[in-house]
Parts: structure tokens; sequence; C-alpha cells
């Protein structure tokens, strides 16, 4: 059958007409463009320096980390002296808040000991929980017995830091929780919160064990685990012995390295690849030594020597090589006995220095070689642990970590530490909106009692969370442009922010952290960057620039992006952390800046058309409670009429803004003439606009109840607004195609499609041209399925006496098939829906 080329042309050109006719007319770009065209004399176009720029925010990144880091050192001195000037006193009786107790009455009504009334109230800046600002409250596990002298002695002493919680948040509101962590177990947390015990009624949570406080506890570390795998380990042993092992690498952070050896007579390594090195204690390695060593099995008869000889060998090569953490080195030996001569080794690799500590381990109720595994630890500056039960080993491990933090401890190190990225997740199981990514800045803190001095005692660590999100706001959008972003990564290469990095999935209606999303390195998102040139150069702290072309993805990574990117980074002083940003050569590149009086201005900005982006910084509305009520939108308003004079207000961003509210106002009294003279085409459902400082004006054309979209451009459309860490898509898409000329697409999702159409509009100056913002219309598939049926198809009375086959033709009939396809291969239209 032959379908003539000329007639397919012919049916595209009237549908082109058409369509261009329908979206120009609805969305009002030319009117837009004509008015942009009005204000060419009073703007001037600005290229953004990158190198600058760069600079600027990494310095507002480091105040501001900066202001948190002098919180946490108010807290380590608060909690010293609280120690110095306190004498243990062994019958201490007095009574505190616990968590877990807190508001908690017994049968008659009376509040239970160590619960007592404690007022808590919602709190927008602690993402909406309930918590009491005047007062820290205490979390102590389930293990750990909470009239313990010791504990008490310590909690007592740790009230002094409710004062220094306070005084802090009031110098930083912009402070999240604050906390001191004690190497006795417990936990003081500001402000005071109501602890909900796990699903089996237990507090499981134990500071010890997490990352900030393991990581301010010591410094970096080379560990071999040695791990005996003979027959006598057999049944509990072992299952003690493989939990001990997991517990030890648990206490390991990115900045550790390590290794696990398994013996009997002979040496297996449980991963042959890592053979004679240590590999990054990163949370990839551990969750793959962890799965190894489930899988050990005893067998044969225990031969130390060589074990321990192949493990001093490791620690040798790697600091002979300059490799590992440069740091202390470790050997933990798990162990039910060691019986043979194994002084001679210690005589070859370790003495007179003794550089490696060996910690042991002596696992079961046996004590017959108690006597040898002792010696080993106390010959070889290390400590000696018996584990009788799988209960033990928690506190057993956690005391290796008070030897290695000894040396810090005497010279009063006070390293500042920060970790990682990771999920908020362990302390407030509550909403999805508590899946932020955060990273804590720690700090040890030290007994400075003379008499105790040389024994190097670590009472606990203090810290505060600091959510990257607000890390990122430093970086404003409006100034990266429509496809530049900006991201901070660890001195490991890990990423702590980046638009590309996804750390939640969604198992089935719950959205889960992915195992190891706080282990993604930069390497796997600026995938680009083949020789690391990037990657390398930020891990070292360098400052400076490189471009790349780049394949950016958008639309859930259905449509690619070909852009060149330029990139600058610098190191953030006073933190392993490095800063970085990409701007994509061209318009992006390009700014521009116009000035209007700030009474017109408002007046077009309270039109009720107009939004502007609420995840963005216009004025900062959190460092003054009072004005943590208003939106982004509120704030800027009351700001500019002069009634919160004091807030403090991005002044460009404003005037941008202002400007783009004048230009863009036509377009509302436009939109409204369309509906109430001439009616709007059924199908025609939403015209829209949006500019680089964040302002929207949207129109409904289509009542709720009649509106196909009923999601596009509503709060819960990320995708299509502009938010902390991107353009809206068809904004995005816009600016990528030429000015003027609409790109056509399909969105929506389970089972609800629709086409947007949206084009970029620009301005010019002294021969510069800027994109000035992206303007759209939505309409339903019926409405265009309609007419492109009505279109394609030729009339009845068509001559057929010279055609072979089917005439007249008609897109409709069974016998053509039909397809609409945009500018990425996508079905638009097909007789099939489920084609689309």
């Amino acid at each position: 059958m032959k379908i003539p080329p000329e007639t397919v042309q012919q049916w595209a050109t009237t549908f082109s007409v058409e369509l261009r006719d329908l979206t120009i007319q609805y969305s009002g770009s030319l009117l837009l463009q004509k008015k942009l065209k009005d204000v060419e004399s009073v703007i001037k176009i600005v290229e953004l320096e990158g190198s600058e720029l760069v600079k600027d925010f990494s310095d507002e990144i480091e105040r501001m980390l900066g202001s948190k880091m002098k919180s946490v050192k108010r807290l380590a001195e608060a909690a010293e002296d609280a120690d110095l000037y306190h004498d243990f006193n062994v019958s201490l009786k007095f009574d505190y808040f616990n968590s877990m107790l807190i508001n908690t009455a017994d049968e008659d009504g009376n509040y239970i000991e160590l619960g007592g009334e404690f007022s808590l109230e919602e709190n927008e800046h602690f993402n909406n929980l309930q918590v009491n600002t005047l007062q820290s409250d205490i979390q102590i596990p389930t293990n750990v017995y909470n009239k313990d002298p010791t504990i008490l002695n310590a909690i007592y002493n740790s009230e002094a830091l409710n004062d220094v919680f306070i005084g802090n948040f009031q110098k930083d509101p912009t402070l999240t929780w604050q906390y001191f962590g004690s190497s006795s177990g417990f936990f003081r947390i500001y402000p005071g919160i109501k602890w909900t015990p796990d699903s089996n009624g237990v507090a499981a949570f134990d500071c010890r064990n997490r990352n900030w406080y393991i990581q301010a506890a010591t410094s970096p570390k080379d560990i071999v685990i040695m791990v005996d795998i003979s027959g006598s380990m057999k049944g509990l042993k072992m299952t003690i012995a493989k939990h001990t092992i997991n517990t030890i690498l648990d206490t390991l952070g990115e900045n550790d390295f390590v290794n696990v050896i398994a013996y009997t007579d002979y040496i297996r390594y449980v991963e042959p690849c890592f053979k004679g090195t240590l590999v990054q204690a990163d949370l990839d390695n551990r969750e793959h030594f962890k799965l190894l060593v489930e899988e050990l099995h005893v067998k044969g008869e225990a031969k130390i020597k060589n074990a321990m000889k192949e493990a001093f060998k490791i620690l040798n090569e790697a600091r002979g090589n300059g490799q590992g953490s440069m740091c202390n080195q470790a050997i933990m030996l798990i162990t039910d006995g060691a019986m043979e001569d194994f002084e001679s080794v210690f005589e070859e690799f370790n003495w007179p220095d003794r550089r490696v500590r060996v910690f042991t381990y002596l696992i079961g109720r046996e004590m017959t070689f108690a006597q040898n595994t002792k010696w080993i630890a106390c010959n070889n500056k290390g400590y000696y642990t018996h584990i009788s039960t799988l209960a033990d080993v928690q506190e057993n491990v956690m005391e290796y970590l008070h030897v290695l933090s000894r040396p810090m401890v005497i010279n009063h190190d006070h390293d500042i530490i920060w970790t990682e990225a990771y999920m908020d997740t362990v302390l407030f199981n509550t909403k999805a909106q508590s899946l932020l990514l955060m990273t804590s800045v720690a700090m040890p803190v030290f007994s400075k009692k003379k008499e105790t001095l040389s024994h190097g005692i670590l009472l606990g660590v203090v810290g505060t969370d600091v959510p990257l999100l607000e890390v990122m706001k430093l970086a404003p959008r409006y100034m990266l442009g429509a496809h530049g972003y900006a991201f901070l990564i660890t001195n490991n290469g890990y990423i702590l922010a980046h638009p590309d990095l996804r750390p939640l999935y969604k198992d089935g209606k719950k959205l889960k952290p992915k195992p190891n999303y706080n282990s993604v390195d930069l390497s796997e998102v600026e995938w680009e960057d083949t020789d690391e040139t990037l990657r390398t150069a930020m891990v070292k702290g360098q400052t400076g620039s490189m471009t790349l072309n780049i394949r950016a993805s958008v639309d859930k990574g259905k449509r690619p992006l070909y852009l060149v990117n330029d990139y600058f980074y610098t190191n953030v002083d006073d933190t392993p952390f490095s800063f970085g940003m990409a701007l994509t050569k061209g318009p992006g590149k390009l700014m521009f800046m116009g000035n209007v009086s700030v009474e017109e201005g408002l007046h077009d900005l309270t039109s009720p058309d107009v939004s502007i982006a609420s995840e963005w910084t216009y004025c900062e509305t959190d460092i003054d409670p009072a004005h943590r009520k208003y939106s982004q939108l509120q704030a800027v308003v009351r700001y500019l009429l002069g009634k919160e004079p004091d807030l403090e207000c991005d002044e460009m961003l404003l005037q941008q803004m202002l400007f783009d509210a004048v230009v863009t106002a036509p377009l509302e009294a436009y939109w409204n003439a369309l509906m109430l003279n001439d009616g709007v085409e059924p199908g025609v459902e939403t015209a829209f606009l949006g500019t680089r400082s964040g302002l929207m004006r949207i129109i409904r054309y289509a009542g709720v109840e009649t509106r196909v979209a009923k999601k596009f451009l509503t709060v819960s459309d990320k995708e299509n607004l502009f938010t902390i860490d991107h353009f809206p898509l068809w904004y995005r898409l816009a600016v990528e195609n030429t000015p003027g000329r609409f790109y056509y697409y399909i969105a929506g999702e389970k089972g609800v499609q629709y086409a947007i159409a949206t084009t970029s509009v620009t301005v010019s100056s002294k021969g510069k041209t800027a994109i000035a913002g992206a303007i759209g219309v939505q309409m339903s598939l019926n409405m265009l399925e309609k007419r492109f049926w009505t279109i394609t198809k030729q009339p009845s009375d068509t001559d057929c006496s010279n055609t072979e086959g089917v005439c007249p033709l008609s897109c409709e009939s069974t016998d053509l098939n039909c397809f609409l396809v945009d500018n990425n291969g996508f079905v638009l239209l097909s007789k099939e829906r489920n084609e689309q």
C-alpha cells in the first residue's frame, strides 16, 4: 500500500500550524516576548564569574559551619569544667528527666520515678516534632542501668550543659539538635524530646556506636582483625566471635583501614582479593566483610604465630609505603586461647617501640588460657577482655576505643571532626521529611583532673547536627541558572550533597534509604570526569576550574540534555569538605538586571496568580522564631512594606523578582481576557510562566473537576516547580531549545497523561542575549487527538481512480497506524494509548 509522502507532509504542516497557533494564543508567549523587548533599554546583562562565585559561596559555607564549631567548642569546655569541679559521690541521689519515662503516670495518676512533667510543644524548626527548647533530657539504652552511681554522677555533671545548649541556640538560631554522648552510655539531647522505644519496647540506640562518637573519640586507625577458626571455636564461641568482628567493623569509618584474617594451622584472608593489604573501612567494604565472616566454618588446630606475622607485615608495609591511615595501628585477636610460643613474633616485629597495639578478646567461659591472652595485650600496649556471652560483646569492644583515645586525651588534642552524610532516621523515626541528610560536627570531652591526667580519661563526645539542605541554600539556585548546581564532597571523595544523589527508594508506599547512600563517590555521578581530574583536585582540597561535555538527563532519566559545563571548586577551610559548582556555558551564564520601584513591584507581586519558589531563601525566616510562621512570599512582602525591617533578605534576588513581577504582569490580564471574551477551547487546562528569580504565574483555564492534570503545578508536583536543587522540568527543556519555538512532551503518572508545550523567552542588551524565563501551556491528550484525527484524513471526495490500496486515507481507519513522536523519540499520539 502506497501512502503519498506529500499527503503526510501536508498533514504535518497543517497540524504544526494549528498547534503553534494554539500554544502561542493560550500561553501568551508573543506578548511576553514583546514586553521583554520593550524593557531592553533599561536592563543590563552580566556574565557570571564562576571562580569568584565559588569563593563567595565557600566563604559563606565556612562561616556557617564555623559558627557550628564554636557552639560545639563551648559545649566541650563546659563539660570539662563541670567534671573538673565535681567529686565523685558513690551515694549520689537526684532525679533527672529520662526521655523514655517523661510524662508517664502510674495507676494513681502520679508521675513515675525519673518521669515527671516535661512540657513539649510542636516546633517548626525541629521538623514539627514535640520538643522542649528550655530543657534537655537523657536517653539511656536498655542494657545500661539508669541508676548506676557512675551514670548518676556523669548525668549530674552534664546538667551544666543545659545553659550552654540554650545559649548556643540563642546565639545561632539555625542550630538543630545539640547533644552530649557520655562514655558511660547515656545521651543528653537538646531540645528535650520524648523518646519512643522500638517495636520490642527496647531503647537500642547507644550513642557510643554512632559514627560521630567513634570518629571524635579516636584518631584514624589501621586495624587487622585476626579470628581463630580452629575446631575448639565451634558452636556458641564462633557465634560470639562473629558478633565481635561485626561490632569492631561497626566502630570503623571511612578514615580507617581494615582487613580480616581467619587462621587455623594456615592463614586464610576472608576476602582473597584483599590479600596482604588494607582497605578503606567504608560502608561497602564493612558490609562485604560481614557477609564473608558469616560464612566462616571451624576446623583444624590453631597456630597463632604465622597469622600474627602476617598481620604485622600488612601493617608495617602500609606504614612503610605511606598507605592506610598513617596514624594508629592495631591488631584485634579473637580466640578462645593462645597456646604456642608467640613472644618471638613481637620481638621481631613490635618491640621495643610497640608501634602496633594488640587487643585480645578471649571468647567463651573457659579461662584456662586467660593468662596468655592477657599477656599478649599487656605487653603490646593493648587491652584484654573476656567475652563469655553475646550480651558482653558491645561493652567489651567499646573498650578499645578508650585505649586508642588515651594519647589524644593526654595531649588534649581537641580535634573537631565532621562525619560523612547520614540520614536522621535512627533518632527520630517519625515522618518522611525527617529523612534529611545530615552531617554532624563533634568534639571529644576529656577529664582535666590532675590525678587522672596521665590515664587519659575520655568523658564523652559533644556534637550538633547540620542539615546539608541548609548548607546548600548558601549557593542560591538563581545564581546557578537552569542547569547549574552546587555540590559538596568529603576528603574521601564521597558526596555530601549533589542533585544527582538520590538516597531514597520506594519500598511499597514507604520511602527508605538505600543501603550505601552515604558512600557514593563523586566519580559515580560526575561520570564524564573519566580521568578523575575533578575528583582528585577536590579530594586534595585544591581550588580551580575545568570544562566537561556533559550528558545530563531530566524527566526521571528519560530525556538527555547535551551541555557544556564549567566546573569551579575550592576547599571549605577548617573542614574536610570541598565545595564545587557547575555552570552551563551559553545563555545560562548570563543574567540580566532590571530596576523597578518597590511600589510598582509590590503591586504586581501580590497578584493572585503569582507565587515564588517556597524552598528558596529570599528572606532568612529561620533566624528569629517570630518569622518562622511566614512563607517566603509573606516574608518578602512584609520586608518590602517596612513591617519587618530586621529580616535578612537577598537584595539582588528581590530586585530581580520585583522586575520579573512587573514585566510579566500583562500576562494576567491577557489570560483572563481570553477566558472572558473568547472562551477557552476545552482541553486547554493551564497556562504558566517562570523566571530565573523563581517567580511563577499560573492560570487554570479549566476547573479542577474537569482538569485531567490535577497534580500539575500543585505543591506535590516537585518536578515542575522551582526547588532547592533544580529548576522546573518545563523550564530546563525550554532553555535547551530554540527561543520562541515550542517544545512538546507528554507528562503525567499513574495512567493520567497530558501534554505540555513550553518555550523560552529572551532579553538582549549590547550584543548579549540572556534567557529571561520560560512560558507554556498544558493540554489534555484528548484535545490533541481530536485535532490530529480531524486533520489526518483525506476528504471523502478524493479522486481515487489512479490510487492503489486504501483511498481516501485516514489515520483513524484500521488500515493505518499513525504516530506523533516528540524530540526524544517518545510517542505523543497514537491509536493505542498504551504505546505512549
